[in-house]
């Protein structure tokens, strides 16, 4: 018979809506040295990382992980992502623990139901857009009236924010070679995605299984990102972009590094705004529009990550 280890049991993961959003790490060495958490550079100099505090990771080219780092990062449920440069393309994601079947089947049995999915559509639309999706429309039409609107949009938000805009171009596989308005809504974008990532694994469901969009790893990530993008994060990168090709200081500051600014504002914008807090509770009101009533968790099913524990009083309470 095996005896408990000594000292105290392990803390319980925190909740995701009381987490920092998101960490980009590059050039170094994460691993756990003295019980801790640290990005070690090439002089040696350690950087402490709140891993438990964080809801994501982003570990762009030379980073490099240590076991015992991966399994500490598990441990307190943060998502590991591995990107490429400005976090543009993803290469690898971890799994924080939150997958549960009853959830998985219960996505995918909206997504392949034709009626369910388009129910999803809908709802994601209205959402988006703040108004009822038109009548009698496939999915694939719903698509490109989306795509129309949000060129639009697009537009509408770059001569609000003084910037220059021809259209949203870029190649993943050629960072350098976009334009600085491209660059900054990538780098928005991909914080953005990361912690939406995280955010759906927590509630145990699939990245993968999309209802607007289909056939990619992170097709879900970019449905739900899609409905808060344009109030959260496009902004954001529109506004450091003006700065940038007009030669200006952004609220008194001059802007030295455009990808690091846009970061910087979206994790302010993450704060402001709340989004961890507001993600899964988005993520469930889209898929309860399917029709379908969510199966009952099995007695063996693991628990949600990051559960909300009950609070001590009435509605009123702050405890």
């Amino acid at each position: 018979m095996s005896r408990p280890l000594p000292g105290l049991p392990p803390p319980r993961p925190i909740p995701l809506k009381e987490r920092s959003s998101i960490l980009f790490v590059a050039m170094g060495q994460l691993d756990v040295l003295d019980g801790a958490f640290v990005l070690v550079d090439q002089n040696g100099i350690r950087t402490h990382i709140p891993i438990g505090g964080l809801a994501c990771l982003m570990l762009e080219p030379g980073t490099r992980v240590s076991h015992a780092a991966a399994a500490l990062a598990a441990r307190a449920g943060t998502l590991l992502i591995w990107v490429g440069e400005a976090g543009v393309r993803l290469y690898a994601s971890g799994q924080p623990g939150g997958a549960r079947a009853d959830r998985l089947l219960f996505q995918a049995r909206l997504a392949l139901d034709e009626t369910a999915r388009l129910n999803v559509v809908r709802k994601m639309y209205a959402l988006r857009f703040a108004e009822d999706a038109p009548e009698k429309r496939s999915v694939d039409q719903l698509r490109g009236i989306e795509g129309a609107r949000v060129r639009e949009t697009y537009r509408l938000l770059a001569k609000s924010c003084g910037a220059e805009w021809d259209g949203r171009r870029y190649d993943p596989h050629e960072w350098d070679t976009a334009n600085v308005v491209n660059r900054c809504l990538s780098a928005a974008t991909a914080a953005l995605y990361g912690i939406t990532e995280a955010a759906i694994l927590a509630a145990g469901y699939a990245p993968a299984i999309g209802f607007l969009h289909t056939g990619k790893p992170q097709s879900f990530v970019y449905d739900i990102a899609d409905i808060v993008k344009f109030e959260v994060v496009v902004p954001e990168a529109f506004r450091v972009a003006a700065a940038v090709q007009r030669d200006r200081p952004l609220e008194g500051q001059r802007i030295a590094d455009p990808v690091a600014a846009v970061r910087h504002r979206c994790r302010d914008q993450f704060r402001k705004t709340n989004i961890l807090a507001r993600l899964i509770p988005l993520i469930e009101d889209v898929l309860l529009a399917g029709g379908a009533e969510p199966p009952p968790a099995q007695p063996e099913a693991m628990p949600v990550a990051f559960a909300d524990p009950k609070g001590l009083g009435d509605a009123g309470h702050r405890g």
